[in-house]
């Protein structure tokens, strides 16, 4: 990434800004109690980190690795034990102090057995607090670990929501995207997950894979439409550094015909999906319209007041953004977990990005400008006394001009249809000067 704009369609998915990349080693390492002493405590978001999944797909560079030996899985949850703990203790006293929302992540969290996913259950109860009866929980799952003894502890802990990663339903495709999985293996997953009654199954697919076809993407959408998944994800195949599809595809960054295939694909789903009863809420997620409410949607996790727990997790302040050191490959993730797993004082951050006051206004535009509904006017101008126009006009008008931004009256600012498209290039054009030079210097490991 340089220090420019950046051109093409898909540059980057927004899910958290500012990227990890752009995290550096904190000198004065700061106690988590002085960072949480003046926040707003009353609605935190829990999140647990379980870097952990039986294979590695092709296009993964979520900070995970393969399998875990022997007492890993457990140790590491005696790890996650004792920085709940501590960042419980940090929270300082309990008045005023509730959860909102949580979310089990990875890596894939149903590698741990039933027996351990009980274990993760207490520790986000008793040692966060967290009524996860009480408030949405979601849970991402894959095929082959959703078995029925999993499922049946998510469900009586109070799951609301399970995430299953399918990618697709095409044997092939999923062989192209190098993820080992069969037809008949997703759909008994699937079986079991409607049996264990989770309100809420989200299903991910992802579009752009190698020898995929229009004909073959809405099958897959179709059978994943056969099982009537409240929530479904539609993703563009990224190829990243040092992932699997990596060493095969170096140059797929700069292939016009693979953009203009991925949004092809991109419009022929979205376009099924709004026809099959779907309401589209951003460029990846579509709910289905008689869905239950799940609370915040897909960015509930650039809110303030995010609370994560694991060496994978990032935690928000209204101030600071930390977490743990970061990496893609397999040898430097193995070594992180391994120092994670071996912390004793999780009291103070280690690693992360202070976020100044025009950060926080760019913050809350990319994450609100990037939903389907968009970014309200007075809700921007009572948080920050200023209009967004004020603060980013050049890079509004600058959307406006490519017909990315729709003509609303002033109270709104929300993206056309094909600005919703071209979402993965509009979040890139956002970040700040210093955000990107960050991320650029960021040395890949």
């Amino acid at each position: 990434m340089t220090n420019t704009l950046p051109t093409g369609p898909y540059q980057h998915y927004v899910y958290a800004y500012p990227h990890k990349t752009a995290y550096r080693p904190l000198p004065d390492r700061p106690a988590l109690r002085s960072l949480w002493a003046a926040e707003d405590k009353s609605a935190l978001s829990l999140y647990l980190h379980i870097p952990f999944c039986e294979v590695r797909c092709g296009f993964c560079n979520l900070f995970t690795r393969i399998g875990a030996p022997d007492g890993l899985t457990g140790a590491y949850l005696d790890a996650l034990e004792r920085q709940a703990t501590a960042v419980r203790d940090a929270l300082g006293d309990s008045e005023g102090i509730r959860f909102a929302t949580a979310a089990f992540g990875g890596g894939t969290p149903t590698f741990l057995t039933a027996r351990e996913l009980e274990r993760l259950c207490d520790i986000a109860e008793h040692r966060m607090g967290a009524d996860l009866r009480a408030v949405p929980l979601s849970v991402e799952a894959s095929p082959a670990t959703a078995t029925a003894d999993r499922l049946a502890v998510l469900a009586e802990r109070g799951a609301t929501r399970l995430s299953l990663g399918v990618q697709s339903f095409v044997d092939s495709e999923a062989r192209a995207a190098v993820r080992p999985q069969r037809r008949g293996d997703v759909d008994a997953a699937l079986g079991r997950i409607r049996d264990a009654a989770l309100p809420v199954l989200n299903i991910d697919l992802i579009y752009g894979i190698d020898g995929q076809t229009e004909q073959t993407w809405l099958r897959s959408l179709d059978a994943a439409l056969a099982w009537r998944p409240e929530e479904l994800y539609l993703y563009p195949l990224y190829v990243r550094p040092l992932t699997g599809l990596d060493r095969h595809r170096p140059d797929s960054a700069a292939d016009p015909a693979w953009d203009e295939q991925r949004l092809r694909l991109y419009r022929a789903g979205r376009d099924h999906l709004l026809s099959q009863g779907y309401v589209q809420q951003s460029m990846r997620m579509f709910r289905r319209a008689d869905a239950p409410p799940q609370g915040a949607d897909d960015y509930a996790c650039q809110t303030d007041g995010m609370i994560g727990l694991g060496c994978g997790a990032r935690s928000y302040t209204s101030a600071l953004h930390y977490s743990f050191d970061y990496a893609v490959g397999m040898h430097e993730i193995r070594g992180i977990i391994d120092d994670y797993v071996a912390t004793t004082d999780f009291s103070r951050a280690a690693v992360g990005h202070r976020i100044d006051a025009h950060e926080a206004r760019r913050r809350h535009l990319l994450q609100s400008l990037l939903q389907a509904d968009g970014l309200d006017t007075a809700d921007y101008r009572a948080r920050f006394g200023s209009a967004p126009a004020d603060d980013f006009g050049a890079e509004l008008d600058s959307l406006a001009a490519l017909g990315w931004l729709a003509d609303l009256p002033s109270t709104r600012l929300r993206l056309t249809p094909e600005g919703l498209a071209h979402s993965d290039a509009i979040g890139p054009r956002l970040f700040s000067p210093a955000v990107r030079a960050a991320m650029a210097a960021y040395e890949r490991k």
